[in-house]
């Protein structure tokens, strides 16, 4: 498989695992209010609210655990990360709110059968 293919297919697993999370988190009654949000500093994956709480979710999706979980794809310097972006965000759109949390949702999509969804809440 090329470089090019290889990456095609991270990328339609991303978005698989996105619009799965986006799915699960509106009907868990969130209310989504960007995907895939962008700026010089990075991306934020989902935007949500939760309530009155602004909720910044990572989604990670895997195929297998053999590099590991989708947990473990988020470390703390991809929170801290994930908390400045929020503030861009805020600042963008001109919105203020009493509390952001950031979220994960993890993914693995096996071979065979449905996938496993795990929602972390309140990873950083």
């Amino acid at each position: 498989m090329t470089g090019t293919a290889a990456a095609a297919i991270r990328q339609a697993l991303g978005a698989y695992g996105e619009s799965l999370a986006a799915r699960h988190l509106v009907g868990q009654g969130m209310v989504l209010l960007e995907r895939n949000w962008r700026c010089d500093a990075g991306e934020i994956d989902l935007v949500l609210r939760d309530g009155d709480v602004l909720v910044v979710c990572e989604v990670k999706t895997r195929s297998s655990t053999r590099c590991g979980t989708p947990h473990e794809a988020v470390t703390d310097i991809k929170v801290a990360r994930l908390r400045r972006l929020a503030c861009r965000w805020l600042a963008d759109r001109g919105v203020a709110v009493q509390d952001i949390r950031i979220d994960m949702v993890a993914i693995l999509r096996p071979r065979r059968g449905a996938s496993l969804i795990d929602h972390v809440r309140g990873i950083g």
